[in-house]
């Protein structure tokens, strides 16, 4: 998830009744199904993501489209709900200083960790189409090239099922190949563009990767713990209070000493930042004392 679109004008606010009323119901089913934070000021924006579904369905009325979301009939709905309501646009080597702390700082010691025959467990937890897990494998194929051999795995998830799909793919318009640093560029792309001049990745990053769909504010199945977590540009759609309580979770989930990466717009902040200390740019590493904090937020 990232940066929401521009908002529409109040004149084309009048394609379809949308009521206090409508944006109320939807606010309420954004934060109990997803976990998003739609303020009042964010009515015009909403109207705007929306209102291309109501065409589609041949709907009048945004009350129409509330109604239908609540229906047993409308749970096919809900994936094109969470698409339009967030944005998916990303590309390779995004925010690319935590990729450098990851290479110079982070993985040679993963790497001796998973030489001396422990697992070694990265999670890109918000992934969108998948170039975020990419360029972490990338990174750990670059460290480890025998990583194969080794107990090395990405989990990579998403709430949308759509880019989830899309990841797993591993095809991207050749447009983005700029981003990839050279280095990168031979062992992070496989042989032969697609007909339609698609960047396809190589089979070895793939299968560094599993992925996933995942609500993080739901149910987490993951037991083992993480060396590093990446969840950039998502906590910004959450209430202060669910994002201290996602950063308490991902703190429990690290391992000793472990890593998370955050969006450049977000900060760990309150409680939530005596239990890790920032080591660089978003990037923080845990602090390894449990405490009354984490029982708090996990009530």
């Amino acid at each position: 998830m990232n940066a929401p679109a521009r908002a529409t004008t109040d004149s084309q606010l009048a394609e379809f009744t949308f009521s206090e009323s409508d944006f109320s119901r939807i606010a309420k089913l954004a934060r109990e199904k997803y976990g998003l934070d739609l303020q009042p000021s964010k009515k015009a924006l909403v109207y705007s993501r929306l209102a291309k579904r109501l065409r589609f369905l041949k709907l009048t009325a945004f009350s129409d489209y509330c109604d239908l979301l609540t229906q047993a009939r409308g749970q096919e709905e809900n994936p094109h709900f969470l698409s339009a309501l967030t944005t998916n646009v990303t590309h390779f080597f995004r925010e690319a200083h935590h990729f450098t702390y990851l290479e110079k700082v982070v993985m040679p010691k993963l790497v001796a960790k998973a030489r001396a025959g422990q697992p070694v467990r990265l999670w890109s937890s918000a992934c969108s189409s998948g170039q975020e897990a990419y360029c972490m494998a990338t990174v750990v194929d670059a460290a480890c090239p025998d990583f194969a051999s080794l107990d090395i795995k990405i989990l990579a998830t998403d709430i949308d099922p759509a880019v989830v799909a899309q990841a797993k793919a591993g095809k991207y318009p050749d447009t983005q190949i700029s981003a990839i640093p050279q280095k990168y560029r031979k062992t992070m792309i496989g042989a032969g563009a697609e007909p339609d001049a698609t960047i396809v990745i190589h089979p070895k990053i793939k299968s560094l990767i599993s992925f996933a769909e995942l609500n993080l504010i739901g149910d987490w199945p993951m037991r083992k713990a993480f060396d590093v977590i990446f969840c950039r540009n998502t906590a910004i759609y959450f209430d202060p209070e669910t994002q201290h309580r996602l950063w308490a979770r991902f703190h429990d989930l690290l391992a000793p000493d472990g890593y998370l990466m955050i969006g450049h717009s977000e900060r760990l902040g309150g409680e939530a930042a005596k239990h890790f200390r920032n080591v660089d740019i978003t990037t923080y590493q845990k602090c390894q004392e449990h405490s009354a904090f984490l029982d708090r937020q996990k009530a």
